[in-house]
């Protein structure tokens, strides 16, 4: 802009100049660059249709003014101007600036100057135009590298309050906002709360807690359009309307989007500014970008939740059982020289029936032979898995959520899995966490099958090959196989061949299947791998 200026002024020999663009966010017109003006004259700031340079960005036409003393329309910055040239810069059939030059003398400028200052201006617009796309470029070039941060930090943080952070803080950076806030639905959604904010201006940020009702709040616009929502002036907005605001005395302009995920909306993510600002729709696209980005790491963030709960879950559950496999067979094994104690101790009293202190010996015995078979009973009682709570069951879902938990696992194994699922299978009546729990088993029992990595192949289908149909999910993997004396150990509890385990994992599973009226199967051949089986009855 200078440099077009400089040739203007050579060219026309003018004393002074001035190079003014119209800006979007005020609407005025704002001098970028200037010749031989006195300093406070650089400063002026024109409305459109003020002054020879508004009337010219109005009309989109030269003016040469010979006199500037006797024209209305002229706004004085230096009273040593007497004459004025200006052009409008125009690109794209929209005025986006003017060209200036002044002399101190009167009729000084021809219609060759304005000719010149004419083709200099439509030079100008070009290589504005050059400028624009050169910084949009660059500008998109940023948005794109803070774009791919900020996934790659969704990716590792765990955190979701530091991501974010990290998000509304990079929406202030990028943005050249002052103030960025990140608000989050609570469960009943009639509250919106402060989850994480960033101040430019204050190096060391508290986190402040905040909660906004819905019902009360501008936020309450963006929530329920679930659409963005930009006011150029917070100030001449209602405050009955906007109580939030009544905190932001030193901020003007605000943009809110709402932060959507799984077509619900989840919260709102809102920068505000100290100066007015027009906010572009690149901008509002970029915010929404980052919003949306929030979603993804909210959703993480809640799935890792459920991860965690569902492996709790699976780990009380398999503990409990295992402790209550445990429990029956060492009752088993104590009946048994229960029983032939027992024996004894009436073979005994048949033969010292001449002897009443030791008759009364052994009553004595009986009596506390009887209560420990009580005890005994007692504990196989406890030692029976509970009764599954039946619900109707889709086999797809179920194996998605199996294979969601156990998928860091199967890859730092090396191990591919394939899923064939038939189409349309019927409901399985049955408990989901003790289906899950067996699968699962089976998975990591094939997991510890292939060392060196290999494939997983799960399948769900309906078997008529019994007297009545079942539904088959099948876990087969691509290990080593098994003997026909490993399989007929397979199920027996605490008898295990592998170095890691308790022997207690597929022991827990044909536990599960029985208490659901269903069975397992096992096919195996040595150097090929093995398929493990579970079938479910169908119920009408």
């Amino acid at each position: 802009m200078r440099h077009f200026l400089k040739i203007a002024i050579g060219r026309t020999q003018s004393d002074s100049g001035s190079f003014v663009l119209f800006n979007p966010n005020t609407g005025l017109l704002d001098i970028e660059a200037s010749y031989g003006l006195k300093h406070k004259a650089k400063k002026t700031k024109l409305k459109v249709g003020e002054g020879i340079t508004g009337w010219v960005a109005t009309s989109g036409k030269p003016m040469r003014i010979d006199d500037v003393s006797k024209d209305w329309r002229y706004v004085s910055i230096d009273p040593r101007i007497q004459s004025e040239l200006a052009v409008p810069i125009e690109w794209q059939s929209t005025i986006i600036g003017v060209l200036n030059v002044d002399s101190h003398e009167k009729s000084h400028y021809t219609l060759e100057h304005e000719k010149e200052m004419e083709a200099l201006a439509a030079e100008a617009a070009q290589w504005l135009s050059y400028a624009w796309e050169l910084e949009k470029l660059r500008q998109q070039a940023k948005q794109l590298s803070t774009l791919i941060e900020i996934g790659r930090t969704i990716v590792s943080q765990e955190d979701l309050e530091k991501t974010l952070e990290g998000v509304v803080r990079s929406a202030v950076l990028f943005m050249n906002a002052d103030k960025g806030k990140l608000f989050l639905l609570n469960p009943d959604k009639t509250e919106l709360h402060l989850i994480a904010s960033w101040d430019k201006n204050k190096e060391n940020m508290k986190r402040e807690r905040m909660a906004i009702s819905l019902s009360e709040s501008i936020f309450g616009v963006v929530v329920k359009k679930c659409k963005p929502l930009a006011i150029q002036d917070i100030h001449e907005e209602s405050l009955i309307h906007c109580p939030e605001f009544a905190l932001e005395k030193k901020m003007v302009s605000f943009l809110s989007v709402p932060l959507v995920f799984g077509n619900e909306c989840q919260g709102v993510l809102a920068l505000f500014t100290s100066f007015p600002h027009r906010f572009s729709n690149s901008q509002i696209q970029l915010l929404q970008t980052l919003a949306d980005l929030s979603g993804v790491a909210l959703a993480k963030a809640r799935l890792l939740e459920r991860i965690v709960q569902t492996e709790e879950n699976l780990r009380e559950g398999e503990r409990l059982l295992s402790l209550g496999l445990l429990a029956a067979e060492i009752a088993h094994e104590i009946r048994n020289p229960l029983t032939v104690i027992h024996m004894l101790i009436h073979s005994l009293k048949s033969r010292i029936q001449g002897d009443p202190v030791s008759q009364k010996d052994l009553e004595v015995l009986e009596k506390k032979m009887v209560q420990m078979n009580r005890i005994v009973d007692q504990v196989l009682v406890l030692g029976k898995a509970p009764q599954p709570l039946l619900e109707s069951l889709r086999v797809e879902e179920i194996i998605e959520d199996v294979l969601l938990l156990s998928r860091h696992k199967l890859a730092g194994q090396k191990i591919e899995v394939q899923t064939a699922i038939a189409p349309s299978l019927p409901k399985i009546k049955a408990e989901r966490a003790q289906v899950e729990q067996a699968i699962l088993n089976l998975i990591l029992n094939g997991v510890q099958a292939m060392k060196e990595g290999g494939r997983l192949e799960i399948s769900a289908e309906i078997e008529n090959n019994e007297t009545e149909p079942y539904l088959a999910i099948r876990v087969k993997d691509s290990g080593p196989g098994m003997s026909k004396a490993e399989m007929e150990e397979l199920f027996v509890p605490f008898l295990t061949r592998k170095k890691q385990g308790t022997g207690l994992g597929l022991a827990i599973v044909q536990k599960i299947m029985e208490n659901h009226r269903g069975k397992v199967k096992v096919s195996s051949t040595l150097g090929e791998g093995s398929t493990f089986s579970l079938l479910f009855p169908l119920f009408d």
